[in-house]
């Protein structure tokens, strides 16, 4: 299986959730991601290399976004997590900073 590793935006997101029942479907979201990589959508244009999977939770659409690193293994890099409002939007910014 995959390593999983957060980078600091998604960690903090998902720190902060007090819902149990949307962090599980989180943490089901990344078992399904580990088992197989290619469970998210691939992201086109600024954000490629970027899989995207959709979380619905409550009447309400939740991203994870993440991304594969191949070192000795393969390394799943949780990237961002959060609503669909503005999410991708923040996501690119994200990406230009790092």
């Amino acid at each position: 299986m995959a390593e999983v590793r957060f980078l600091p935006p998604a960690a903090k997101y998902l720190k902060k959730l007090k819902d149990k029942k949307l962090k599980a479907l989180y943490q089901e979201a990344i078992d399904k991601i580990c088992k197989d990589h290619m469970a998210g959508e691939p992201k086109t244009g600024d954000l490629s290399g970027v899989y995207g999977y959709d979380i619905y939770y409550n009447k309400t659409n939740y991203e994870l976004a993440y991304t594969l690193e191949y070192l000795e293994d393969k390394v799943i890099v949780v990237i961002m997590a959060g609503t669909r409002e503005n999410f991708y939007d923040q996501l690119k910014q994200y990406m230009r900073n790092m």
